[in-house]
């Protein structure tokens, strides 16, 4: 049977159909999010990366009256939305910044029974223009998650170095032209810096040698993965990753989850590696003496989860969405899970996402 079909017989069979995510927002995974966070009605969940809220949404829909949602972004954009449409629900608290400093922000102190990090670019920054996300759409070449802090992409493409340059294009795009584009790029902007995604776009283009008509070169642009290492790099994604990923076990209660969605193999490589540290004991050398026996922290759920062909078809850039997710040793989450998944919950007042009526999609 198809999700969509198991959808549709829950609302057949008097059960609000939890799992549909609102129809003008899709965020990937989402069915999968929800069934891999286990939400509990009196647990406390962070979003810290909330864009347009389609998985915070969810989380909210199976909270009780006493559930807590965290939201997070670093996007003044997607904090708008949160305040406009979350802010009103007294289930709620909403803050500005990274994820990556998630322990410095007091509502995650009393501890946290799932996180969420939905990572890399979400659709609205793509479609948007003026971001300068995409070389697909002409407009100021900034990049900036937030656009308040740092430098943007044209201020440090023309003030990099050569060198510098070509090792950001190489190690978060993997891109094999990096010296090539590196010294167009320094060529380009000795007469002309850089102002906008078009004209960084069409100088990558100018610079890569000419694919085969027919092969993968002469169907994937030839920006997309200088435009990703930019990113990337702009924004400390891998690092503020990194970070986030030891603030988020920091926090999490025994028993809580952790998921995470990412969008290309640098990010699947340092999240996978994160959880099976903390999974799995490291090989043994018999030569050398036993040291403190390993106690695993994390208890991995399942492994790298996919989007199926009803969702592909629906969402094309669920193409490369990959979710793991790992739980917090203990036993705290999961025993009271058990309990509170069979409780019916009340509406809570002021709330556009009301209380879920008790069961898991």
């Amino acid at each position: 049977m198809s999700r969509g079909a198991r959808v549709r017989g829950q609302a057949q069979a008097g059960h609000p159909p939890v799992s549909q995510p609102p129809a003008a927002h899709l965020p990937v995974l989402y069915t999968q999010v929800l069934s891999g966070l286990r939400v509990i009605e009196s647990g406390i969940y962070l979003d810290g990366t909330f864009g347009r809220g389609g998985h915070a949404g969810g989380v909210l829909r199976q909270l009780g009256p006493h559930g807590r949602l965290l939201v997070m972004d670093k996007d003044p954009e997607a904090i708008a939305v949160a305040q406009r449409d979350f802010a009103p629900d007294p289930r709620v608290s909403i803050h500005r910044g990274s994820f990556a400093d998630l322990l410095d922000w007091n509502e995650t102190a009393a501890g946290l029974d799932g996180v969420l990090f939905d990572l890399g670019v979400s659709s609205p920054q793509l479609d948007v223009a003026e971001r300068g996300f995409s070389f697909g759409k002409d407009g100021p070449l900034d990049m900036r998650m937030d656009p308040d802090t740092g430098e943007s992409a044209a201020q440090w493409l023309n003030r990099a170095e050569e060198r510098e340059i070509a090792d950001v294009l190489w190690t978060y795009g993997e891109e094999r032209q990096s010296r090539r584009i590196a010294r167009a790029v320094v060529a380009r902007r000795a007469s002309q810096p850089f102002a906008r995604t078009a004209e960084l776009a069409e100088l990558i283009a100018s610079a890569m040698p000419r694919g085969k008509s027919g092969t993968d070169k002469s169907r994937i642009h030839p920006a997309t993965r200088s435009f990703q290492a930019i990113r990337i790099h702009i924004n400390r994604e891998l690092a503020d990753l990194e970070a986030g990923l030891d603030a988020a076990l920091a926090r999490l209660k025994p028993g809580g989850r952790l998921a995470v969605i990412s969008f290309h193999s640098l990010e699947d490589r340092i999240v996978k590696q994160f959880m099976n540290r903390h999974a799995k004991a490291p090989p043994s050398n018999r030569r050398l003496p036993e040291a403190v026996a390993f106690v695993p922290t994390l208890d991995l759920i399942g492994g790298a989860t996919k989007a199926e062909d009803d969702e592909l078809a629906a969402n094309p850039r669920s193409r490369s969405a990959v979710l793991r997710v790992a739980e917090k040793r203990g036993t705290g989450n999961g025993e009271r899970g058990m309990t509170d998944r069979g409780k019916a919950s009340f509406p809570v007042p002021g709330s556009r996402f009301p209380a879920s009526a008790g069961g898991q999609p």
